[in-house]
């Protein structure tokens, strides 16, 4: 069986997996994913901040906002997921942090309780860790080399008091915790293409923070629609770059490019991908677009060509918008409601 395939049974499933979170960005509904008359497999919802400092531990008592998640997604027959994103609860490249007992602590604390609470469900779910955190660790890691980046990790995270003090305990530690207290949870680390121009390099620092031990590993394709980056009206979209893919794949940038890269992921981790927060724009051959209904193309390639995306190591694609003001499952027309539609009537297989 391929890494995908047994992924996928992990999940209790045996296709290409579809899912959805930040379900409705403009009005931070979590149950959009429950709306679209198809059960989907995955919803997903982000994780931010740590316990004490207004984190999500902080937003319902005991860290039930993890139970709210688990409990409606099993009642609507999904899976849960959950995108751990505590370390830019005070800057989002703030490496220093990692040496602040105060943080590090409520952080370690955080995570336990993530599991705690995913072993109390009982049940399978998903959990990825620190999108872009990694990447920004490799770049500022000396030489990229997690083991000279200090963390504290052994002295606070009680369960993990064999771990090194650095950012290769903090991975191990973080797997550790997952396999111990919620055994039926698989586990990813995510990747950035932009972590080093070296997809090899990317490669071995993921191996080295235990990504191997991992179930899969993440990435995005984007993470809000290429017209919002277009338009330039959005203070969130103010990155320069082409960001509207070419869909017959003859001029850069386009999806087998973004492909290629990702099986030097698969191939060189072993693990299978999660794409994730994959934008839900329409297709339009005017750019850019306007607050809801912004220009992309992912929807209609990824569903057109999911042979693709499986033949580059891929277990599943994940849907949602990553910022306000995007395109969602109300503004789009119908695209990805009618694409679910028709997915599921005839999934594709993992072997």
């Amino acid at each position: 069986m391929t890494p995908a395939g047994t992924l996928a049974k992990q999940l209790g499933k045996s296709h290409f997996l579809i899912g959805l979170g930040n379900d409705l960005a403009n009005d931070h509904n979590q149950d959009g994913a429950y709306t679209l008359g198809t059960t989907l497999d995955v919803h997903y919802a982000y994780l931010v901040g740590v316990k004490g400092k207004g984190g999500w531990p902080d937003w319902n008592a005991n860290g039930g906002f993890v139970d709210a998640l688990t409990s409606t997604a099993k009642s609507h027959g999904c899976i849960p997921m959950f995108t751990v994103y505590s370390m830019a609860g005070q800057g989002e490249n703030n490496l220093k942090v990692l040496t602040d007992d105060s943080y590090m602590q409520a952080y370690w604390d955080s995570a336990k309780l993530l599991f705690e609470r995913l072993a109390a469900f009982n049940d399978r779910a998903i959990v990825q860790f620190e999108p872009d955190f990694w990447a920004y660790a490799q770049q500022g890691a000396p030489g990229g080399d997690p083991a000279m980046l200090p963390v504290h990790v052994s002295s606070l995270a009680k369960d993990c008091a064999g771990q090194p003090d650095n950012l290769v305990g903090m991975g191990e530690c973080l797997v550790a915790l997952g396999r111990k207290l919620a055994p039926k949870a698989v586990l990813g680390f995510h990747a950035s293409d932009w972590a080093s121009p070296d997809p090899a390099k990317i490669v071995a620092f993921l191996k080295k923070i235990g990504a191997q031990k991992a179930d899969f590993i993440t990435t995005d394709t984007l993470d809000r629609d290429a017209g919002c980056f277009e338009a330039k009206v959005d203070p969130n979209c103010q990155r320069s770059g082409n960001f509207y893919w070419d869909e017959t794949n003859k001029s850069s940038p386009n999806f087998h490019e973004h492909l290629g890269w990702v099986k030097t992921m698969t191939d060189g981790v072993g693990k299978p991908m999660l794409w994730w927060q994959t934008p839900l724009g329409v297709p339009s051959t005017k750019p850019g677009g306007s607050a809801g209904h912004y220009r992309d193309n992912r929807v209609k390639y990824i569903f057109a060509h999911i042979d693709e995306f499986i033949a580059a190591g891929g277990a599943g694609v994940m849907f949602g918008p990553g910022a306000d003001n995007q395109t969602d499952i109300k503004t789009d027309g119908g695209q990805f409601k009618n694409a679910v539609k028709a997915y599921f009537a005839a999934p594709v297989a993992l072997k």
